[in-house]
């Protein structure tokens, strides 16, 4: 019997042409570790006039952690962050009692045809930290340690694996890597966290001589190494991993909270307008009705 448990995404449209695959929470696997929320979404080439941005939002509890294999928009937050992203850069935004953000086009591309690839995850932050100070963390791609494990290139985005560390500081013990297996390739994965997962965004692979599909999430056993290797093309993959959360985490809308209140809380404060604002920034996304 196989011990790789399979996550299937639920998939919504985001925008004209854009789908997000959302994997994490699931019914079989709330979390992995840390992260609690797991979104996918392109590869795709979206028309000129598709409008992709996200207004400003708020968030609680989480730190919201974004990396794009293709195209490039702009954050802004409100502690006045205002940041490119691009690929291979990776985004950590740590919410804690709150912070608002907006994802937007960067000026040049838009009325053009663009490129859009990536994933967006949220990192449950841990009880003593849920209601602590925003912090915002960009690491530009060439700052994220790279490294040829048995033929395989890994990126160590978030953590330490294989003898390299991320510069990105983390609220507890939190893996995410970047694998590319070239075409008949393999890695012998060790148990690098409590808890890990792996992800392949367009290409199936082999996960312990189990066939994993692409866009489906394989939960592993974390206790014993597992060998993941490419069929006839290429596969790039991302494993993702932690430490597993010490208590259940409620979720409503963005917001993540140990507790009930602090969700109710925040769904009242942003309807009353009480989030800093992000400067500059206008109009917000409405909060869908809340309902406890």
């Amino acid at each position: 019997m196989s011990d790789l448990l399979h996550l299937q995404p639920r998939t919504t449209d985001l925008a004209a042409g854009l789908q997000v695959r959302r994997v994490l929470p699931a019914a079989r696997q709330r979390s992995v570790g840390p992260f609690v929320f797991f979104d996918h979404f392109g590869p795709v080439t979206l028309a000129a006039e598709a409008h992709s941005d996200v207004g400003p939002h708020p968030h609680i509890g989480l730190a919201t952690v974004t990396y794009l294999f293709e195209g490039r928009f702009v954050h802004r937050d409100s502690l006045g962050t205002v940041q490119e992203i691009l690929p291979g850069a990776l985004n950590w935004m740590s919410a804690g009692r709150g912070i608002v953000h907006s994802e937007r086009t960067p000026p040049d591309p838009q009325g053009q045809a663009r490129r859009l690839h990536g994933l967006q995850l949220w990192v449950a932050l841990p009880a003593d930290q849920e209601e602590g100070d925003p912090a915002f963390q960009h690491v530009p791609a060439e700052r994220i340690p790279s490294l040829q494990v048995e033929g395989a290139a890994v990126r160590v985005l978030v953590g330490q694996a294989f003898g390299q560390e991320s510069p990105v500081r983390v609220a507890s013990p939190t893996l995410y890597l970047d694998v590319s297996l070239p075409a008949g390739g393999r890695l012998e994965l060790p148990p690098l966290a409590q808890q890990m997962a792996v992800y392949s965004p367009e290409q199936p692979l082999q996960v312990a001589g189990e066939a994993l599909p692409a866009c489906e999430m394989g939960v592993l056993d974390a206790a014993a190494a597992t060998t993941l290797q490419a069929g006839d093309v290429p596969v790039r993959l991302v494993v993702i991993g932690g430490e597993a959360l010490a208590s259940p985490r409620g979720m409503w809308w963005n917001f993540v909270a140990t507790r009930r209140e602090l969700i109710e809380q925040a769904a009242k404060r942003w309807e009353a307008g009480g989030f800093d604002p992000i400067p500059g920034e206008t109009g917000r996304v409405a909060a869908p009705p809340w309902r406890g």
